[in-house]
């Protein structure tokens, strides 16, 4: 089939967690996170991602619930596989929740979620949310057996974590980014084949989601950090259509060469 074809159109979910931090840097409640969201969505994002984190260091339960109430776009709920974070999403019912891997002294999530690990308890914990109607991502490692276990454990999607591929490119190693790059366009090649929807984030900046929106198996792009230190410079809703122009050459450069 000719990939140009097959590929759908491609979405953006925009996170909002570090307006919360700056936030929280100050106290108060300024800047709103619930209002950065509004903007994002005024300025052509698919969707709102926040992660609730277990010592809430940006995101709170109050933003969540404010998310969920005032915006019409889907929320992503990005939480650690925990029974106090299910317990919180099935109160929330958001559309999604992507379930990360999470420590407490880490910056920013670093790595996949270990699903081999998870075993039969995170197996559990997926089955729950899909239950509520809620769908299942699993944020993971372009590694093939982690995405296999996803999908034996009933997830809808699997996430994959672009990362170590951003961190490559950044420091010029274009062999290992090279290499990382490859990796990933095999994942998302095996995911899609395994009936997974297939998203990418983290480390995301124009460049890079251009070229990972030319893959035809990726659907989403969930990208924070990035969006949030551009807008300094230049405003959330210029940074977000910059960033949709991004992904728009990605998916041309797709039809393009499948023509």
């Amino acid at each position: 089939m000719n990939p140009a074809i097959a590929a759908p159109p491609i979405r953006l979910g925009v996170n909002v967690d570090h307006v919360a931090t700056v936030r929280n840097a100050r106290g108060g409640a300024l800047p709103d996170p619930v209002r950065a969201a509004r903007l994002a969505a005024s300025a052509g994002a698919d969707g709102i991602t926040a992660h609730l984190r277990e010592d809430r260091r940006h995101i709170r339960d109050d933003d969540m619930r404010r998310l969920k109430a005032q915006l019409s776009l889907p929320l992503n709920f990005e939480m650690a596989a925990t029974d106090e974070m299910v317990g919180i999403a099935l109160d929330i019912a958001p559309h999604a929740c992507c379930l990360v891997p999470e420590r407490r002294e880490e910056r920013t999530t670093e790595g996949g979620l270990d699903v081999i690990g998870g075993g039969t308890e995170l197996a559990h914990k997926v089955a729950v949310l899909g239950k509520a109607g809620i769908r299942v991502s699993l944020f993971v490692a372009p590694d093939p057996e982690q995405i296999a276990a996803s999908a034996a454990i009933g997830a809808a999607v699997v996430e994959l974590h672009t990362g170590t591929w951003c961190e490559a490119l950044a420091s010029g190693h274009r062999t290992a980014a090279g290499a990382e790059l490859a990796r990933l366009r095999a994942a998302a090649t095996q995911a899609a084949s395994l009936g997974l929807e297939v998203h990418a984030g983290h480390g995301l900046d124009f460049a890079s989601a251009e070229t990972i929106s030319a893959f035809s198996e990726v659907r989403e792009l969930n990208i924070g950090h990035f969006l949030i230190g551009q807008a300094i410079f230049e405003g959330l809703e210029t940074s977000i259509r910059r960033m949709r122009e991004a992904m728009a050459r990605g998916r041309a450069a797709l039809r393009a060469t499948a023509g």
